[in-house]
């Protein structure tokens, strides 16, 4: 048998597991009552034990006129008793706050902490958009060190945040949802969080700043490597898009990269060419004067992200020359797609190429439409290459 006691730190208990919270405070009508087994005093405990036995019932008479709760009573002969006695068999709580009251009315392990994610739950869930509920409920200590107002304040930007909406900006010169310059520094997080609800893990694949093609004050981090002796000090260097947007490199071809983890795959030397890796959404820099001189490909992901990032890029730079972006060259490696999760919005008119658009919409109706560039073969890379080039590579020379 369960003493009140018990059952009110088994409640607690199931209150820090993110799949009972989810399913008491979101599984609708049918998550409730919560019917929870006392059980019944065996017949030694009867026959033995009857101040314990006494306490035990009492206990649960005083739940019984004054809650939080029913209590569900049976009557039970025993053999040793002279008649049948009334036996507390269920307690049964009727709605989320009987729960609350049972851990924090019994003082249960944890039940300060507990009432208090409770109230903010409380407060912060009837301000914002049922979508977001599940993350807030499962996912407290993302967001619990947080005022109310300031969780419900970065749930109203995610709203209104979309894929490389800062077009180049830093951050926190966004001006969403009444926000001061700093909110997405303090919840970087927490929005990145409900972003990937919104678009189903984007926003923490690409990164927040990228993500939202912001600039983050100059500070977004690109990977350069010369892919022939002589032209740079170093073999690769990581610097800023601002510093790459006011110096020129001192090569006649660039190779954009969308992402940074590609390097191995590039053949080298590449004769008077340096590749810039990693920068994602993040493409402001690219207005760089210095840009229009060279003879610059961009290879991204076959996927509607990647798509947009490439037109993103071509409004910059018209003449870029994109690297294995086509329907061709998809259907020639389509056993390594993968699903994509949430399309990118489609772009303009006239962004993308004939072929191009072609497989930007014909992604779209896959169920494994995202062929990530790191998965490519590098023999592909190497034909993507030349062709680019306009000359063939010797083939037998290690990757970088």
């Amino acid at each position: 048998m369960k003493s009140p006691q018990q059952l009110a730190n088994l409640l607690a208990n199931q209150w820090q597991s993110a799949n009972w919270r989810e399913q008491r405070l979101l599984g609708g009508p049918c998550a409730w009552p919560l019917q929870l087994a006392i059980g019944a005093p065996d017949a030694h405990s009867f026959q033995h034990d009857g101040a314990q036995l006494r306490e035990h019932l009492q206990q649960w008479r005083r739940i019984h006129e004054h809650g939080p709760g029913l209590v569900e009573w049976r009557s039970r002969q025993y053999r040793s008793g002279a008649s049948p006695i009334d036996i507390p068999a269920r307690w049964i709580l009727q709605r989320p706050s009987d729960w609350m009251t049972s851990i924090t009315t019994l003082r249960a392990s944890g039940h300060t902490d507990i009432h208090a994610d409770y109230r903010a739950l409380a407060s912060v869930l009837t301000e914002v958009d049922p979508m977001f509920h599940r993350l807030l409920v499962r996912r407290l200590a993302l967001w619990r060190h947080l005022p109310a107002e300031q969780v419900v304040k970065a749930v109203q930007m995610a709203t209104q945040l979309e894929p490389g909406c800062a077009q180049g900006m830093p951050l926190r010169a966004l001006a969403i949802a009444g926000n001061d310059s700093k909110f997405f520094e303090h919840h970087e997080s927490l929005l990145k969080a409900l972003l990937d609800v919104r678009f189903e893990g984007e926003a923490s694949r690409q990164g927040l700043a990228s993500f939202l093609g912001a600039s983050q004050e100059g500070e977004h981090w690109l990977l350069v490597a010369p892919l022939a002796e002589g032209l740079l000090p170093f073999k690769r260097m990581r610097i800023t898009a601002s510093e790459l947007h006011d110096t020129a490199l001192p090569a006649k071809r660039i190779l954009l990269i969308e992402n940074d983890r590609c390097l191995h795959q590039l053949p080298k030397p590449i004769p008077d060419t340096i590749a810039i890796l990693g920068a994602g959404l993040n493409l402001g820099w690219l207005d760089a004067p210095w840009l229009l001189g060279c003879n610059v490909a961009y290879w991204g992901d076959m996927d509607t992200w990647g798509l947009a990032m490439l037109a993103s890029a071509r409004r910059h730079l018209p003449h870029l020359h994109p690297l294995l972006m086509d329907l061709a060259s998809f259907h020639a490696h389509s056993r390594l797609a993968v699903a994509e999760p949430v399309h990118a919005e489609t772009p303009p008119p006239d962004a993308l190429r004939p072929d191009e658009a072609a497989l930007d919409q014909h992604l779209r109706t896959l169920e494994k439409g995202r062929l990530e560039q790191e998965f490519l073969p590098r023999a592909a890379v190497l034909q993507a290459v030349e062709n680019w080039l306009g000359f063939s590579m010797p083939q037998d020379l290690p990757a970088t």
